[in-house]
């Protein structure tokens, strides 16, 4: 089957579909610093990408990664709006490729090469606000199930 991926940051929501159908949809959290693409900007990239790469399958909930390696540690959740001096990478990797030349591939503004990432967080309580670096955050559970459904090369579309 194959699934896309449709990202409303206005509405703080991932929307995976099949075809045009809704299958799920999921808050997340883009980043606080707002919307763009420019290299250290820690801005969330906006258009067409694809999934590149897929890491942690089948790693226990609230796994925390460093630069994309499992620590096999896990990480406690924070569940308040508190927002911690940390940025953990949890629970599952889906590494974006921009596709757009200019707007978010090549030099510069290259959505690879930032390291932008769908991915699970332990601030938890800050889903469904600006609250990351440049990715796009989701709950740990949300981030597994969206995991299991999609490929590399799932398109996915980041749009306000």
């Amino acid at each position: 089957m194959t699934y896309k991926i449709d990202i409303d940051i206005s509405q703080q929501r991932l929307y995976l579909k099949q075809n045009d159908d809704l299958i799920k949809s999921y808050p997340i959290s883009s980043s606080k610093y707002g919307e763009g693409s420019t290299e250290n900007s820690n801005m969330t990239p906006l258009g067409l990408h694809v999934i590149k790469e897929k890491i942690g399958t089948d790693v226990p909930i609230n796994t925390l990664f460093i630069s994309r390696i499992n620590t096999k540690r896990t990480v406690n959740i924070e569940n308040s709006r508190n927002k911690t001096k940390d940025d953990h990478i949890t629970s599952r990797i889906l590494w974006l490729d921009g596709l757009e030349e200019g707007k978010n591939k090549g030099k510069g503004v290259d959505s690879y090469s930032r390291y932008i990432y769908i991915h699970g967080t332990h601030e938890e309580g800050l889903i469904g606000e600006k609250a990351s670096h440049g990715c796009i955050r989701m709950l740990n559970n949300d981030v597994i199930d969206l995991y299991n459904y999609v490929n590399i090369g799932t398109e996915v579309y980041i749009s306000v």
